[in-house]
This record gives C-alpha cells, structure tokens and sequence, in this order.
C-alpha cells in the first residue's frame, strides 16, 4: 500500500510539473501578445503567440475548439496588445492547409523548442491560423 501512494505521489508531481513547463514555456517562450475579445457583456483576455507574415500577424489556435477562437467567429472584432500597444484588428480564421503549415513553420522557427513543448500531443493539422488584419478606423468603413 505504501508504493502504491509513493506511486500515485509522483505522479501527481510529475503531472503538475509538466503542466507547469508548458505554461512556463507558453508565457516566457518568445513575445506573448494579449488578445482581448468579447462574450456576452464581458471582456476575455487571451496570452498568445504571434508571428508576423506576408504583411498581417498570425495568431494559432492549437485546438479548434479553443475558447477564444470560438469568440473571434463570433465577433472578429478584436484587441490585441502587442509590444505594450493596443490596436484594432479583424480577426480572421484560416483554414487552408498550406496556411496553417506556413503558421507552424514560422512559429517553430520564432519560439523553438518552447513551441515543441506546447505542441505535445497535438495534432497539428487541427490547428487553425487566425490573419490579424488592422480595423477601419471608427466612422471609415
């Protein structure tokens, strides 16, 4: 009975510490954008990574049935922070094949093996690349 706790306590720690490197390696593994978006009455604020690429910046949803992806396909007005600046973008989901590979490659390549961390166990062809397109400014459309 006694292993069967010692057992049971290291894999509680093992479980939390690996829990706690990909969420150290997702915060500190390269530049963390804030995303702001809208549900219901209320405000969500979303940490992620950004890559820059064929002139508008790329946000990636790991899973497609990631919360805040599931808000910007609602509303694809958004906030993001990005440098300690807010600015106002359309948000856009892609899911072309060839574009979502693209993402992948640039943040591999961008946040190195902190993305191979947080890439563990999933699937990447689920993932989903959102274009981050600058706003109209208020009253131009």
């Amino acid at each position: 009975m006694r292993w069967l706790r010692r057992i049971l306590a290291i894999a509680v720690v093992l479980a939390v510490g690996g829990l706690g490197l990909v969420m150290a390696a997702s915060e500190l593994g390269g530049e963390v954008v804030t995303l702001h978006t809208h549900e219901g009455d209320g405000e969500k604020r979303t940490h992620l990574w950004v890559v820059d690429d064929g002139g508008s910046a790329w946000l990636r949803a790991g899973r497609p049935g990631s919360g805040w992806l599931a808000r910007i396909e609602k509303d694809p007005d958004v906030v993001v922070e990005r440098g300690g600046r807010p600015g106002r973008f359309q948000a856009t989901p892609v899911r072309e094949p060839q574009v979502r590979d693209r993402i992948h490659q640039l943040m591999r390549e961008k946040y190195g093996i902190a993305d191979w961390l947080v890439s563990v166990g999933r699937d990447p062809a689920r993932s989903v690349p959102v274009r981050l397109e600058p706003a109209a400014p208020e009253g131009r459309q």
